[in-house]
């Protein structure tokens, strides 16, 4: 199979839907983005790299920075967390304190934000400062030392996360915080504002591919955790659209509201894709029907 000529044409493909959809302008930073860019890129488990359109500009990860915060606590501290943080779907937006209020401070999964902030801040507990494990993890696997926080997302975020600064202060209102809510808001806002580019985010990504094996050889992860990660990530890693998205894609997969999105193909590849286009859920619209195109086109799927 020939990638490289088949990402090149699936960039043509989906011309005509860049531009669709809305750009995350809750946080104005991300809302200024120019929403006509899409970038793909590939990474092999052999080290081969496929890039084509806007592969190489920097994004901002947003909630695709949970799968590693969720990676690290589970390679620091085994499955503990899952006492904190159920695996389910939501069926609800990925800010939602409806749900959270119901089930007694325990989040429906590590994807949405009231879990995500379940998981950030048990790194806390572990490492001290839990953007910079995220962001040393990156670094080391993309192989990018120039991965870093975009402090100017940081602080446009910061001044509007009253949503978030919510599901904290319930979280610990229930007893499922064990740091400051102002640290672990502050940890939370720092990783999701890593600024990365499709191919940095292909190559980080390697380990969810290879059984929990990093680019150095050394297990992050078991081969059983690993399987738990991608199960998660298949089933709520695309907020309330999981199921069309399992459906489209068929592959365990998590976005961001910047519009990026990893796919992983087990003991196969990892696909990253970024267009700041938004559909309903939070999902980029583009990236999407790319991802749906590169698994139709190759079989490259898990069902």
């Amino acid at each position: 199979m020939d990638i490289q000529n088949l990402l090149d044409d699936i960039v043509g493909t989906i011309k005509p839907q860049l531009g669709q959809g809305e750009t995350a302008r809750y946080i104005p930073q991300l809302g200024d983005v120019a929403a006509d860019q899409f970038g793909i890129s590939v990474a092999t488990g052999d080290g081969e790299v496929y890039a084509s359109g806007d592969s190489e500009v920097p994004f901002s990860i947003q909630s695709i920075s949970k799968v590693f915060a969720l990676a690290l606590v589970l390679a620091g501290d085994g499955d503990g967390i899952w006492k904190r943080v159920f695996r389910e779907p939501s069926g609800n937006p990925f800010n939602s304190l409806v749900q959270l209020e119901h089930e007694d401070g325990i989040p429906r999964n590590p994807f949405i934000n009231a879990g995500a902030l379940v998981v950030t801040d048990r790194l806390v507990s572990i490492t001290q400062d839990a953007a910079g494990a995220v962001l040393d993890l990156l670094r080391t696997e993309s192989g990018n030392n120039s991965v870093q926080i975009d402090s100017a997302v940081a602080q446009s975020e910061a001044r509007h996360s009253h949503r978030n600064a919510s599901l904290a202060h319930f979280l610990a209102s229930c007893g499922n915080l064990e740091n400051p809510v102002q640290d672990v808001l502050d940890a939370y806002i720092n990783q999701c504002s890593l600024a990365m580019s499709c191919t940095d985010l292909a190559l980080a990504s390697r380990f969810l591919a290879s059984n929990g094996i990093c680019v150095d050889g050394t297990p992050l992860l078991s081969s059983p955790q690993t399987k738990r990660i991608n199960a998660v990530m298949l089933t709520c890693g695309t907020y309330d659209a999981a199921g069309e998205f399992a459906y489209r894609v068929g592959l365990p997969g998590k976005s961001g509201v910047g519009g990026g999105i990893i796919a992983v193909v087990p003991n196969n590849c990892t696909i990253s894709v970024w267009s700041p286009g938004l559909g309903r859920s939070g999902n980029s619209i583009a990236g999407v029907a790319a991802l749906d195109e590169f698994t139709t086109r190759t079989g490259l799927s898990i069902f």
